[in-house]
């Protein structure tokens, strides 16, 4: 009754330089060692950390049979002028069946009732696959980058790479989705670009970030911007977890505290609500090792002991939020996870910095320090029949939770 996904099929020779129209044509790579690092360096230039060739090297590091990679790069003729960045995934029947049980179970339906027996009775077969054009890994704008001031014909570029990666993978009408995330809308989430095509807008939980105010020394200044209450709350916050010693860990203590901070980060993970890839265990050491002038952490011990960090990117104006991990056994003692969101607020003042992407999740929480929302759109098109019974339960669970903003500052209504 379902016809679900192939397996994905290796092709070890793609063929340069394949025509989209008029003067513009691309390249794909399966592997990132195979990609010409200097036509990728010139076309990405310096505008985004999480699109260069030295950090997607390291996500390919979490590459396993049922997560890979695509890589394009697009050019004027000869002259490379964009990117764009796929991650493909296969989820299991089992996998998928506890990522949305619940919408599964909402669906009164025949059709609905059969799919979730099949689910039941295929734990292991491929049920959905979803090719991202975007990194999974990260919240915001960075699935392309196309060195062009005209909106519509980057548009109509992303358009055809995003088709032709469909039709060379031999994905098109096996696939579930296709999923092209997150853009705000003043940027390229402003649904009139996708109109005539058939993806499908649907939103995602926000980013939340913190515009620093002018003339800050330190977090104190910051503060005295809240109101008496949030201020208070603030104290009580930093004073639980005074008694913990914190440190900016070096190489060689990213080195020696690796397991600690693999499991303190898998306790996090555990609680996420969408577990795409577990990171490999020695991702910060790599981060650390390839991005030193751009890349933190952050560490906290009781006594001896790692009990919580935080890492983060130094960007051009902001500090992005990167992992964190914490001991959920102590945080309430200590307020281990609000006085990481302070920390990211200290470390962008010390660096002067305008502003702090928090990412997504825990918004209510953020919100709390003075973060603001800022929504995120993704667009996914459906490959068949059976992909639209899969999509409508997989975007309700990708929906927003239902959350309450806080505002913590004494001049803002």
């Amino acid at each position: 009754m379902f016809a679900l996904c192939d397996k994905i099929i290796s092709k070890n020779k793609l063929k340069p330089h394949r025509k989209l129209f008029g003067k513009y044509n691309y390249s794909a790579f399966e592997e990132v060692n195979a990609i010409p690092e200097t036509d990728w360096n010139t076309a990405i230039k310096d505008h985004n950390v999480f699109l260069s060739y030295a950090y997607l090297g390291l996500i390919h590091q979490q590459k396993t049979e049922s997560f890979r990679f695509r890589y394009v790069i697009v050019y004027n003729r000869q002259t490379p002028i964009g990117v764009l960045y796929f991650q493909i995934n296969d989820f299991s029947a089992s996998l998928f069946g506890e990522l949305i049980s619940q919408q599964i179970s909402e669906l009164q339906s025949k059709r609905a009732s059969v799919f979730q027996k099949y689910i039941k009775h295929n734990e292991n077969e491929t049920i959905m696959r979803l090719v991202t054009c975007g990194n999974n890994f990260i919240s915001g704008e960075h699935g392309f980058f196309i060195n062009i001031n005209n909106k519509k014909t980057i548009f109509k570029i992303v358009e055809g790479v995003i088709d032709a990666v469909a039709r060379e993978e031999k994905l098109r009408g096996k696939i579930s989705a296709i999923l092209v995330k997150d853009f705000y809308e003043e940027g390229f989430g402003d649904k009139d670009c996708w109109y005539c095509t058939k993806f499908i807008h649907f939103n995602v939980e926000p980013n939340m970030i913190i515009d620093l105010p002018q003339g800050l020394s330190n977090l104190s200044d910051y503060t005295a911007h809240f109101s008496k209450k949030y201020r208070n709350r603030a104290k009580h916050i930093l004073k639980a977890s005074s008694t913990l010693t914190k440190k900016r860990l070096s190489p060689a203590d990213v080195i020696k505290y690796n397991d600690t901070m693999y499991e303190l980060y898998t306790q996090v993970f555990n609680h996420a609500k969408f577990k795409l890839a577990h990171l490999s265990k020695n991702y910060f050491k790599d981060v650390v090792s390839t991005q030193a002038n751009l890349f933190y952490i952050d560490a906290w011990f009781k006594d001896e002991q790692m009990v919580s960090f935080a890492s983060g990117f130094y960007l051009t104006n902001e500090i992005e939020a990167h992992y964190i991990g914490f001991n959920y056994e102590l945080n309430k003692e200590f307020d281990l996870y609000q006085t990481i969101l302070y920390s990211y607020i200290e470390e962008a003042i010390r660096a002067n910095k305008q502003r702090i992407n928090l990412g997504r999740t825990a918004s209510e929480i953020k919100s709390t320090v003075g973060a603001k929302a800022h929504e995120l759109i993704c667009y996914i098109k459906p490959q068949n029949t059976v992909s639209k019974l899969i999509l409508k339960p997989f975007m309700q669970f990708l929906q927003p939770t239902d959350w309450v903003p806080r505002n913590p500052f004494k001049d803002e209504a």
